[in-house]
């Protein structure tokens, strides 16, 4: 695990201790957590279920070498584990397609030291999916690019989430998009009495 500083900008008005767990690199580039794209289920892919499980079972297995170290570098007793939502309006997605938030919730939940808020930020309208560089056949990429306050624009938050110490959860990183960082801000918005955040990939080239 890396850890690092997400630094305050114009998204994000104090720096926020951050960390993740590998370099993301691209699909089958060695060490990539590719399994990260499983967890997606998108419908240009046609992953097995088998697939799908291994998947499972490979983020599990990350959270568990993780979260342990996370908890024993912050001044909480226990941490709020919350997901970043995906692009679109979380109504629009299948069970299947939710399975990055579904599993690091169920971790928490099972886990000492944690407590699961993976439904404690929800998004009702569709932002723009940032890292499809290219078309995608029968998806409508719509919704705006990241701006100060899109998180509180387009999630709804939950009133659980004042006073409480949050582990944010995303699944890739990319320091330039600044989607975390606007996320760490609206938490704090809306109560947080602090953040650290988390993901699983980074992306090397932008951070």
């Amino acid at each position: 695990m890396n850890k690092f500083i997400m630094e305050a900008n114009q998204f994000l008005n104090r720096n926020v201790p951050g960390y993740f767990h590998a370099d993301f690199h691209g699909a089958g580039q060695p060490g990539n957590p590719d399994f990260l794209y499983k967890l997606k289920n998108d419908p240009h892919h046609n992953w097995s279920q088998q697939n799908i499980r291994y998947a499972i079972n490979d983020l599990n297995t990350v959270l568990g070498i993780d979260f342990p170290e996370i908890i024993k570098q912050v001044e909480a007793s226990t941490l709020t584990v919350c997901v970043v939502p995906r692009a679109k309006a979380e109504a629009s997605y299948r069970p299947d397609q939710l399975l990055f938030k579904a599993t690091v919730g169920a971790y928490a939940r099972s886990t000492p030291g944690f407590a699961d808020g993976s439904d404690f930020i929800i998004r009702h309208t569709n932002t723009r999916t940032t890292h499809l560089r290219n078309p995608v056949d029968g998806f409508e990429n719509d919704g705006r690019m990241p701006y100060p306050g899109i998180a509180s624009d387009t999630c709804n938050f939950s009133a659980h989430i004042r006073g409480r110490d949050i582990l944010l959860v995303d699944d890739i990183y990319t320091k330039t998009v600044n989607i975390d960082e606007d996320m760490v801000q609206a938490l704090f918005d809306n109560g947080a009495r602090s953040v650290v955040f988390y993901a699983i990939g980074n992306t090397p080239k932008r951070f």
